[in-house]
């Protein structure tokens, strides 16, 4: 490993220091692991009926391909980003990178699909540490004037990640076959270890004896708990029976259990008092309505452009990549009015344009087709960039140097189990709004309907989040 450079700023660094060659590679390393792990989520999908021809296998078990990844990020991104708080952020981050990269070869290698999904769900890890400690990381890397221009440019990485999936899956696929679609990730995984080891500023020790130890059982029961409510929303591939609910039981005992575990633990992976802050209570309530409206967007877009719209494969996929284009372009000037503007007033103005953009969607589309789509997509997704920049920034602006890792990782959990949840019930919403048991064979009238209503209840999920910004942000209007 190559020596790190121990010129990148901490907070007490001057302003001027972050135009450093050092620090703008620094902020290229955490970019790039945050690339990796959107990516990693996306190109997956696109492979999957390749995959099922190549195993001999249903779709059923090829999608344990996505889930098994999911999975692995979901039950331990909190838990990482605790561990980076204990033994030092810069060194987790360059194992998650260094296992990211390693399970990337061994997906491209597998010889049957249980190795796969195996080696799946370690690549899921890896990037469930890459994204936990990719924001933690911000704060020790540039000044506070400056850490919103930092969160939109993850946010715009992780854009173009999710963007960039199925366009290049499908490119590799065609040319290279399947396995392509992994070893791509080797190049760039090597490519952002070099950085992150030579750019990244050192991790600050201190005395062994102020060290806390690691809370082996609330990991447990937290993974536990978090596995079970997220199978609960993904398998039976939207309809709900006795598994589901189970498991729904299952992760309500498991969060009692947790909670009583962490209330006694000499060292909680999750101090219940910070819950205490309404204001925190407030963001990641936030994230997660933001998440499930956002995901329902990608749940019922497909089916109401190709259904009732009558587009075709092609031009749907077209259509779909506008919003991922707009992230793209979107994400670094949404972190710049938040340095500009301030946290609270940027939340409220994204999602207010998200309010906005969730009525559009449920009323343009069926008054100009096509073109009302768009311009609802439009108002959305540069939104959804401005709240999750500005609350990201809210967040991690005062948070203890030794709570970053662990508060990181609860602003990423709290998306994406807000993407989980979207994914079913949005999903549920659209599907029984449309009033038919299989929405892949319903007609356009009954599609448009399910639209509407779907996004009449995004919009009112919207204010909700629009009413808890206005409880806690009030001061800073007044």
């Amino acid at each position: 490993m190559l020596k790190p450079i121990n010129a990148v700023p901490h907070e007490a660094t001057a302003e001027s220091a972050e135009r450093t060659p050092a620090v703008r590679w620094a902020l290229a390393s955490l970019a790039l692991a945050m690339l990796l792990a959107s990516l990693g989520t996306s190109i997956a999908n696109v492979g999957l009926p390749t995959m099922a021809l190549a195993f001999d296998a249903s779709f059923q078990q090829v999608q344990w391909i996505v889930l098994a990844y999911l999975l692995a990020i979901t039950t331990l991104i909190v838990s990482v980003g605790r561990l980076g708080d204990l033994i030092g952020r810069r060194r987790l981050l360059l194992v998650g990178i260094a296992l990211f990269t390693m399970a990337s070869v061994l997906c491209g290698l597998a010889p049957s699909l249980g190795l796969l999904i195996a080696a799946r769900a370690v690549q899921g890890l890896g990037a469930a540490i890459m994204m936990a400690l990719a924001i933690a990381l911000v704060g020790e890397t540039v000044p506070k004037a400056r850490l919103g221009s930092a969160m939109g440019l993850l946010g715009t990485m992780s854009a173009i990640g999710t963007a960039l999936g199925p366009s290049l899956g499908g490119v590799l696929i065609a040319g290279l076959g399947w396995r392509a679609i992994f070893l791509v990730n080797v190049p760039l995984g090597l490519l952002g270890l070099l950085l992150a080891d030579r750019y990244l500023p050192l991790d600050r020790r201190g005395p062994k004896t102020d060290r806390a130890g690691f809370d082996h059982v609330g990991t447990l029961l937290l993974a536990l708990t978090l596995a079970a409510y997220a199978l609960a929303m993904t398998i039976g591939r939207g309809s709900f029976g006795l598994l589901n609910v189970g498991l729904l039981v299952a992760a309500g005992c498991g969060t009692a259990l947790f909670v009583f575990a962490e209330a006694r633990a000499p060292s909680p992976l999750i101090r219940l008092t910070m819950f205490r802050d309404p204001a925190l209570r407030a963001s990641l309530a936030m994230s997660a309505l933001v998440s499930t409206v956002m995901m329902a967007t990608l749940v019922v877009g497909p089916f109401y452009l190709s259904r009732a719209l009558g587009l075709d494969a092609a031009l749907v996929g077209i259509v779909m990549s506008i919003g991922p284009i707009i992230s793209v372009l979107s994400g670094v000037p949404a972190g710049r009015i938040v340095d500009r503007s301030g946290a609270p007033f940027v939340v409220v103005v994204g999602l207010t344009a998200m309010a906005a953009g969730s009525v559009a969607l449920s009323v343009l589309p069926a008054m100009f087709g096509v073109a009302g789509y768009v311009a609802a997509i439009a108002v959305l997704t540069p939104g959804y960039q401005l709240f999750q920049a500005a609350n990201n920034t809210a967040v991690m602006m005062d948070v203890q140097a030794d709570q970053r890792g662990v508060m990181s990782g609860m602003l990423s959990l709290s998306r994406n189990l807000g993407l989980i949840t979207g994914a079913s019930l949005m999903g549920a919403v659209f599907a029984l709004a449309s009033m038919t048991a299989d929405i892949t064979t319903a007609g356009p009238e009954a599609v448009a309907s399910g639209m509407q209503v779907t996004f009449a209840l995004a919009a009112a999920l919207i204010v909700v989040a629009l009413g808890i910004a206005a409880g806690i942000y009030r001061r800073a209007f007044l």
